[in-house]
């Protein structure tokens, strides 16, 4: 697969608009990152998961996924290598992490950034 292809899957995927920061393109949905192509110029795409989520590509298919460095990647951000993946994976990622995006989107306490304390007065 190539950059493009990778564009033209996150595109397609319902509400994603695509936009960059310092020259690199981002995909959002709801406002927020589920995929990047930061690290294009070698050859990889970037997807947001969880570790959890991370851990099961990385065993299922360890030629085609890479923890990111440091603690983006200790948090599940993952490297596809776009030549290594076929149509199948690649759509099947950035779903994984689009679906999760959507769901954190829908979280009250994530979405307003807030921490709510509940105390029990009784």
């Amino acid at each position: 697969m190539t950059v493009a292809d990778f564009r033209r899957i996150a595109v397609s995927l319902d509400c994603v608009e695509e936009s960059s920061h310092m020259g690199q393109p981002y995909f959002r949905v709801g406002g927020r990152i589920f995929a990047t192509l930061a690290a294009a110029a070698q050859g990889y795409g970037n997807l947001m998961l969880t570790p959890e989520q991370q851990a099961v590509f990385l065993e299922e298919l360890p030629e085609v996924f890479i923890p990111i460095a440091g603690g983006w990647g200790k948090n599940g951000a993952t490297h596809i290598r776009l030549a290594a993946a076929n149509k199948d994976v690649l759509e099947g990622a950035l779903r994984t992490a689009w679906k999760l995006r959507l769901e954190k989107n829908q979280d009250p306490v994530r979405k307003s950034g807030s921490l709510v304390l509940v105390f029990d007065t009784q």
